[in-house]
């Protein structure tokens, strides 16, 4: 049966692939030992890494990015270990699932789903307990729509001498977050969301005392899906790839790449940024609240809505859809019928959506009874665009 997509998918990902990322797709799948996709996979490699603004190679995993989030805590994480995990909303708390099965100790600095992490509190964590070896951090927490800042935590914790993992599978490519720039150990992204491909892959950045913790770490995975050793050189065409790779997804990622590239990724940055600034006019402009405490905090890549008092979030997403042909996304874990989320990823992140969106989701709640300023949100919106 086939299932009718949304003329427009505003959510937070995966999301709707650029079009040259689909023609892609449907290349020739050469066999994976072939001297001439050997060299297109390093050549592969290269423009990653020039996307990354890396001084190493990066690495690419064959999975969609939680696979690279694991991996890294297998792998980074030794059993004496502890590991101090910064939790702003759902995905940073996930993560202490992992690192409690391969570390000593798990310490918490947490905050409101609805704020951002203080780099001053890291670094009095980190001050009273000088044996945290390992800190973890999800840069832009999609279920909050809010921004850790990376830059200055990732200082606070090369000065305290540890190793850092950075999450920003769903920022790295719609804003200016690159590893070595945050002083990332292992910095995880994925092609999905802001490069607009598919999902499938993870993209990492990996510093040199990182590989080298892993390789004297007996714990770390080796000859296994989680590990990150097996991949280490596996962009070089003299050797084999330790999993047959996936083809059909790095044909993805070298169009999106390409894109990325040709665009300027300043240009990427900006579009996303006057998507979401426009959107969030048009919201407030309604009469409807932001999720995240201040807008300072709020990220390019998603806008976060509170549900209004009386209505259902499944029904006002149901509404976009079926009346607007408009998609956007719940909320997760704890932001769960509390939120609504709409996406600027990747091919989403165009101004002209955010006067579409605040149009539907308008219309969806007057249709549900709640009155909302429907004119003054459109209007809001395209003077948001106007004055970017």
């Amino acid at each position: 049966m086939s299932v009718a997509v949304p003329h427009l998918l505003l959510t937070t990902g995966p999301v709707a692939a650029y079009a040259d990322v689909l023609n892609a797709l449907a290349r020739p799948v050469p066999y994976d030992g072939d001297p001439a996709f050997l060299a297109f996979y390093e050549a592969v490699i290269g423009k990653l890494r020039t996307a990354m603004r890396l001084s190493s190679l990066p690495v690419i995993l064959q999975g969609e990015a939680i696979l690279g989030i694991e991996a890294a805590a297998a792998s980074l994480i030794a059993r004496e270990d502890v590991v101090l995990n910064l939790v702003s909303g759902v995905y940073g708390k996930g993560f202490a699932v992992w690192a409690r099965r391969h570390g000593a100790e798990i310490v918490e600095l947490q905050v409101p789903y609805n704020e951002a992490i203080d780099p001053a509190a890291v670094e009095c964590a980190l001050k009273a307990r000088p044996d945290i070896r390992v800190v973890s951090v999800c840069h832009h927490e999609t279920p909050s729509g809010t921004l850790n800042p990376v830059a200055e935590i990732g200082a606070v914790v090369a000065a305290h001498g540890g190793f850092l993992i950075v999450d920003a599978v769903s920022s790295f490519g719609g804003m200016d977050v690159h590893p070595e720039a945050v002083h990332a150990d292992i910095f995880v992204a994925s092609p999905s969301k802001c490069l607009g491909a598919t999902p499938g892959l993870t993209l990492l950045g990996i510093s040199a005392r990182a590989w080298e913790k892993m390789r004297s770490n007996p714990g770390a995975p080796r000859a296994s899906f989680l590990s990150l050793l097996d991949w280490e050189h596996a962009w070089r065409r003299d050797r084999p790839f330790p999993v047959t790779p996936s083809i059909a997804e790095i044909h993805g990622l070298d169009a999106a790449l390409d894109r990325h590239l040709a665009e300027g990724p300043e240009a990427v940055w900006a579009r996303h940024a006057l998507t979401a600034s426009a959107t969030r006019a048009g919201v407030k402009a309604l009469g409807l609240d932001l999720w995240p405490s201040r807008e300072a905090i709020a990220a390019p890549m998603v806008t976060v809505i509170r549900v209004p008092d009386g209505l259902s979030d499944v029904a006002i997403r149901d509404t976009m859809r079926d009346r607007y042909s408009v998609l956007i996304s719940l909320g997760r874990g704890e932001t769960a019928g509390k939120v609504l989320r709409i996406g600027h990823m990747g091919p989403a992140a165009q101004p002209i959506n955010a006067v579409t969106v605040v149009g539907a989701l308008g219309g969806a709640c007057r249709a549900l009874g709640y009155e909302v300023r429907i004119s003054e949100g459109c209007e809001a919106a395209l003077a948001g665009i106007d004055s970017g």
